[in-house]
């Protein structure tokens, strides 16, 4: 049984409806943030107020349906790390594009998640439920103001907040212009602006003036970032 409506350009997708993927999902709607939820047991899903579509979630078919090509994001919270890697594997082949967040039931399953294409990925459920929020949304949120701020996550990645002030190399550029991921080895994954959220971030996203953006890496990779960027706005 297949309950959704159709899915918009740069949606997120949930794979996995347990404990961590509700606290995504709370997240996400408090946000306000299109996305869509997909798990195998309907009781699960039962009474759910969000898109959502109840089937298996390492099958092709379904991940079509639930928009994987258009996708900005995929979060995959299930409970079995083959079935995490095989997701992760499916969803990077169907979208090369997305940025992939995987969950680690296992600190030995860390590098195959890896491997299978994942951007990031979180072990131990409480720190990726955390984790997977953070990553999403709550960064931006209006109580993270400050530039300086850092959000420190787990396995040392970090979330920083940038505002764009008069940078050439920034004001006026999309996304795909940048190239982040190749050039710094960051990824972009929320634009505020005029008090506005914005995560469905795409290749064709135009950075403007006065944004604040929230890039997202490991610690070489923000200092990278900084280094190119941050320090000729001082």
């Amino acid at each position: 049984m297949i309950i959704m409506e159709l899915a918009e350009e740069g949606h997120l997708i949930i794979l996995g409806c347990g404990d961590v993927g509700k606290r995504v999902i709370e997240t996400l709607q408090h946000a306000d943030i299109n996305f869509i939820v997909i798990d195998s047991n309907p009781q699960k899903l039962e009474n759910a107020d969000f898109k959502h579509i109840i089937g298996n979630a390492t099958d092709e078919e379904i991940l079509v349906q639930a928009g994987i090509r258009t996708a900005s994001e995929v979060i995959i919270t299930l409970n079995d790390d083959t079935d995490v890697i095989f997701a992760t594997l499916m969803a990077r082949g169907l979208n090369p594009k997305s940025t992939i967040i995987s969950r680690a039931n296992s600190y030995k399953s860390i590098d195959k998640i890896y491997k299978a294409g994942a951007d990031y990925v979180a072990a131990l459920s409480i720190v990726a439920g955390q984790m997977l929020a953070k990553m999403t949304s709550n960064c931006l949120e209006a109580s993270c103001k400050r530039m300086d701020e850092d959000i420190m996550l787990y396995e040392g990645i970090d979330i920083e907040k940038h505002l764009i002030t008069r940078e050439p190399e920034l004001v006026n550029k999309t996304v795909a212009e940048l190239d982040l991921r190749t050039s710094v080895g960051c990824t972009i994954i929320g634009i505020e602006r005029n008090g506005e959220v914005i995560t469905d971030v795409l290749p064709s996203t135009v950075l403007k003036k006065d944004d604040i953006v929230a890039v997202v890496g490991g610690r070489e990779e923000i200092s990278r970032f900084k280094e190119k960027y941050v320090k000729r706005s001082k």
